[in-house]
């Protein structure tokens, strides 16, 4: 999941190099902590969050298939 988010961010950015991705597992849970650079930040975001939504809803999709829940967090 985490190449996911990577190449998901990376297309929506103008600085792919600067995309962090750190994704953490424990138990049936995994965290994603996505970082870009800060002028990036609004495109990751999206106008009023629906691109965060969209995102946060394919890793739901995909993490399900494992029965595992996932939470994306955007860090600046």
């Amino acid at each position: 999941m985490k190449e996911l988010v990577a190449h998901i961010a990376e297309a929506l950015v103008d600085n792919p190099d600067q995309v962090e991705v750190v994704e953490n597992e424990s138990g049936d849970m995994i965290n994603i902590e996505l970082k870009v650079a800060q002028e990036d930040l609004g495109k990751v975001i999206g106008k009023q969050g629906r691109t965060a939504r969209a995102m946060r809803s394919i890793l739901s999709a995909s993490a399900a298939r494992d029965n595992k829940k996932s939470r994306l967090d955007i860090l600046e």
